[in-house]
């Protein structure tokens, strides 16, 4: 019978050596690391970290536009009581709903539409998208042209019918509705990418056991198509309703407002408040406020992403 001899003790000194070349190296790594993303932090910090900070204590305190500031320990969030506050955050959340739903389901359907590879797909996808690729304040200056001009394109094509010209943004509804029609041209093949990029993400596989069971177009539809589809509309959902929230430009741009405060928003307010009743620390707990929900709304989207990413 062989006994094989065990392998002799490795050295001491030789293994704490390598223990501290390892040790070393790691800590070189991380140095290196650091070095690397100080640049990024260094710009996060300036941009970001130091005005929520100036934020956070703008809102403690009675922060004039011109003068010296005072703490008042919270007194600013009383504004929250504010009529034309609560009037923004009221119209705001109509705004959002009816935006949400409308965006969602124009972009689905275009999605749907050049989902598949047919003559001419590539070029709808490029029309579908190319409003995009317009700035929000540039799109609104184009849309305020159309409406406030009396020999616009829109009341020429309406004149041809018998109708107009019409007052497109001098009434609360006409207003409401007229920049919807907007944020779809702008945002609806934006969402439509997304989606898009979704859509095709779903194996074909999937689809052919789909009708291999029998399943029509519809039951694929809803029991296959949405399913798996949900990240991507989740991430829509969530670019919609945080856009929605914090709405400006088109408002501001197309109405300031009005007519008679019907379209402010919650930024409008804050804008307002800041800006021309130079009410700064009062305009900064409201921002607080808006931060707030809209970090919870982005915990619920993480927590739905990674809730369907260990399905």
């Amino acid at each position: 019978m062989v006994t094989l001899a065990a392998p002799p003790d490795a050295n001491p000194r030789t293994t704490r050596r390598s223990r501290a070349g390892t040790s070393a190296h790691l800590a070189e790594q991380r140095r290196t690391g650091l070095l690397f993303a100080a640049p990024t932090a260094l710009v996060v910090g300036v941009v970001f970290v130091l005005p929520l900070g100036l934020l956070f204590w703008m809102s403690l305190n009675d922060w004039p536009l011109i003068g010296v500031s005072k703490p008042n320990w919270g007194a600013n969030f009383a504004g929250l009581s504010d009529p034309l506050f609560v009037k923004a955050a009221g119209f705001t959340l109509v705004y959002t709903i009816v935006t949400t739903v409308v965006l969602s389901a124009i972009a689905l359907g275009l999605a749907l539409l050049i989902q598949q590879a047919r003559p001419g797909t590539a070029l709808y996808r490029t029309a579908f998208f190319i409003p995009a690729a317009i700035g929000i304040s540039s799109s609104a200056l184009i849309f305020y042209g159309l409406y406030t001009q009396p020999t616009s394109g829109l009341n020429e094509l309406l004149a041809t019918f018998g109708i107009g010209p019409v007052a497109w943004i001098a009434t609360p509804a006409g207003a409401f509705w007229s920049t919807l029609l907007l944020v779809i041209w702008r945002f609806s093949g934006f969402f439509m990418l997304i989606l898009l990029t979704g859509l095709q993400a779903i194996p074909d596989e999937v689809y052919e056991a789909a009708r291999v069971d029998g399943a029509g177009p519809m039951r694929t539809f809803w029991s296959v198509t949405v399913p798996l589809l949900r990240p991507s509309l989740a991430l829509m959902l969530i670019l919609s309703v945080t856009g929605s929230v914090l709405a400006f430009d088109q408002f501001y741009v197309l109405t300031s407002g009005g007519p008679d405060n019907s379209t402010v928003t919650l930024v409008i307010a804050l804008y307002r408040k800041a800006f021309v009743q130079y009410d700064l620390g009062t305009a900064a707990a409201l921002s607080v406020v808006v931060l707030a929900f809209l970090l919870v709304l982005n915990l619920a989207q993480f927590a739905l992403l990674r809730r369907d990413n260990t399905k």
